[in-house]
């Protein structure tokens, strides 16, 4: 637990409506806030967001606070994506997602992506350069969309815009902990 209350400080969550990895929301979600961040959960539509347990078992549902379309362009401090295999594959598709990672890069504001996650940055091609971690099988995607390095670590810090990677639930504490930390330099 951080030392200082994150107060004043916002991160949107993008996620679809099934297949998130429970823990990769929840605990970022429910640790966030009690440190005092304002923590908005986008999704596909604002139906229930339906958690999986390792990508199988139902989790928790979560509501969300709005659809990824009617995001407009408030002003987040941090980008997350939690990851969840299917979770992960159709949010690279969805062209707000997309758009809204390429945004997030091109300001300079920090994104902060676990395990499957990274998909959506491979998609909306702002790896290059990078060194980031993620859960291993996306090594190739990461690779091939340009990142200096994949590295197979609990979390990982790059500058430029500032992004934060980890390889799965884990590497929670590690990967809530390096949030703080970036949300507390804001």
């Amino acid at each position: 637990m951080t030392d200082r209350r994150l107060d004043g400080r916002s991160v949107l969550v993008l996620v679809t409506n099934y297949g998130v990895e429970q823990d990769e929301l929840l605990v970022p979600l429910r640790e966030l806030r009690k440190d005092g961040v304002d923590v908005t959960v986008a999704a596909v539509s604002t139906d229930p967001v339906q958690t999986l347990q390792g990508d199988k078992d139902p989790g928790e549902s979560v509501g969300p606070d709005v659809s990824h379309e009617a995001l407009g362009a408030a002003p987040h401090d941090l980008l997350l994506i939690p990851g969840g295999t299917l979770n992960a594959d159709h949010l690279r598709l969805e062209t707000a997602v997309v758009d809204t990672v390429r945004a997030f890069a091109a300001s300079g504001r920090p994104v902060a992506a676990i395990c499957h996650g990274p998909w959506a940055l491979v998609e909306a091609d702002v790896l290059r350069g990078k060194t980031l971690t993620s859960y291993p099988s996306l090594r190739t995607d990461i690779t091939n969309a340009g990142a200096e390095a994949w590295v197979d670590e609990p979390v990982v810090v790059e500058g430029g815009y500032p992004l934060i990677t980890s390889r799965t639930p884990k590497d929670l504490d590690d990967f809530v902990t390096a949030i703080r930390d970036r949300l507390a330099q804001v």
